[in-house]
């Protein structure tokens, strides 16, 4: 149950108010309470926010600070303040998931109040950067709905056991892959829920939308122009919304608007359980150590996968993100999701996941051009030559080392392109790299098949100093800035005498 944020940040605005007063007046707790008659550890809570006191105590805090008593009770406070007050009404705290990471609210304020001066600062700095660069509340949603499943290496046992029971229940066996119209039936037959897939495409504002549940009708409407892999996931995921009980949620898939961390947590919550019960835990464990004895990269084999479980590239390499940490041991691994606009020339990462560290590549939103060596920019490129030169939209799979400049590391990756559903124009790639390790080359036979490719990659070619490249489509900006920096800076140190 959601606590009353307005009462709770009164709270928290007087008692920022009460601790900044006493410590401009240099009084120690024991001091104030001698001056107030309140007892220390009563003042120590309503500094923390926990206590807000009655009439007659906020009179006695007035006199002994000097003040008047509606200067206390107001909401104004001075300017070093501002910004943490202006955080509290803007209710990030309640939207933070703050208590799935063992955070409260008391505390974070006590931290910031401790230095107000610096951290206010710091708050308004992030708050200018934000709208410099446009991040709006939902960039956040997202990213902590990242953070949530980095933090737990993709795998949640309680979503797959329930899967697990959910196959059980409804006497889904070991055939692959799962019917659609089985599905359907369960939607149907346990939770009232009809699928319309009609209604969306006669509106054209609502033609790229995949999914809208509408709950006053009990329908679920789906676009008649998606895959048979994306239909059955969006039904396996309204599944997951209905038997998991998520009631905040989105509606429309994608979501037009993330209203709140909890929904798009429910989302990943759902989407994850509709994967877990498509693509059995157990098969895919076989699948994985079967393809990793290969000696050569077979693109035939890896794609049959798709075919198996009826599933779209992503829900497989999300699969596989799902798995390899949890049962091989592959946790040094990234996730990237790659859309190719404009012809294929424009590319955006619209999504993407680290487990174990940061690794490259990564989002860049400063409007460079990331490097064309990327096994998942290339593979969106030949997407549009076969389906230039061939006429075919099917989906294309490949394979490189990628050695990272500058650093030591190395990364498998693996690549999967095809075209947008929504908009045949766009082609989408997903990427999975693992970081090529001891434990990865024992598992796979045929990372060292001399047929493998390598390629030495950089982030973006803003940001690279190759100077043989024949992929480059931008000079090396920030390298040559750089190099002006350094040398302005030996210059400076040189005049000064300093080493």
């Amino acid at each position: 149950m959601k606590m009353n944020m307005f009462s709770e940040n009164l709270k928290y605005i007087f008692g920022l108010k009460i601790r900044d007063l006493r410590l401009s007046k240099n009084l120690s707790f024991t001091e104030l309470a001698d001056l107030t008659g309140l007892s220390v550890s009563y003042l120590n809570e309503i500094e923390k926010g926990k206590k807000y006191p009655k009439g007659d105590k906020i009179l006695a805090l007035a006199k002994a600070f000097a003040v008047e008593y509606d200067d206390l009770v107001s909401l104004k406070v001075n300017k070093r303040l501002q910004p943490l007050v202006d955080l509290l009404h803007s209710n990030l705290f309640q939207e933070l998931p703050l208590e799935m990471y063992g955070l409260e609210v008391q505390k974070i304020i006590e931290l910031i109040s401790e230095s107000p001066e610096k951290v206010t600062a710091f708050l308004s700095t992030v708050s200018q950067i934000a709208r410099s660069y446009e991040m709006q509340r939902e960039h956040f949603f997202f990213a902590a709905v990242r953070s949530y499943q980095e933090i737990h290496d993709n795998y949640f046992a309680d979503i797959e056991d329930a899967a697990i029971k959910f196959k059980r229940e409804n006497a889904l066996g070991k055939d692959l892959p799962i019917k659609t119209a089985l599905l359907e039936n369960i939607l149907k037959s346990a939770y009232n829920i009809k699928i319309d897939r009609e209604t969306l495409p006669k509106h054209e504002i609502l033609q790229n939308l995949r999914s809208l549940y509408v709950a006053d009708k009990r329908t679920l409407m789906i676009n008649k122009d998606l895959s048979s892999a994306q239909e059955i996931f969006l039904i396996g995921r309204e599944l997951g919304f209905q038997y998991l009980n998520l009631r905040e949620r989105p509606f429309e898939t994608p979501p037009v608007n993330a209203t709140s961390f909890d929904g798009l947590l429910n989302n990943f919550k759902a989407s994850y359980f509709s994967v877990s019960f498509l693509m059995d835990k157990k098969e895919v464990i076989r699948d994985i150590r079967k393809f990793a004895r290969l000696p050569e990269w077979e693109e035939k084999t890896f794609l049959n996968f798709l075919t198996k479980y009826d599933a779209t590239p992503e829900m497989l390499m999300q699969r596989l993100t799902n798995i390899l940490p949890q049962y091989f041991g592959i946790k040094n691994l990234f996730f990237l999701r790659f859309v190719g606009k404009d012809n294929f020339s424009d590319f955006e990462l619209e999504k993407e996941l680290h487990l174990s560290q940061v690794h490259n590549p990564h989002r860049n939103e400063l409007g460079e051009h990331y490097c064309r060596r990327w096994l998942a920019l290339r593979m969106i490129q030949r997407l549009r030559s076969i389906q230039s030169v061939e006429g075919k939209d099917n989906p294309i799979a490949n394979v490189q080392v990628s050695h990272y400049l500058g650093t030591p590391n190395e990364y498998l990756c693996i690549s999967v392109a095809y075209p947008n559903v929504s908009n045949p124009k766009e082609g989408v790639s997903i990427v999975i790299g693992f970081l090529i390790d001891e434990n990865l080359q024992k598992m796979l036979k045929f990372l060292n098949a001399p047929s493998l490719k390598r390629y030495t990659v950089h982030t973006t070619c803003e940001r690279c100093p190759l100077t043989d490249c024949n992929e480059r489509v931008a000079p090396p900006e920030k390298v040559e800035a750089q190099s002006k920096r350094n040398s302005l800076e030996l210059t400076l140190r040189s005049i000064l005498g300093k080493k």
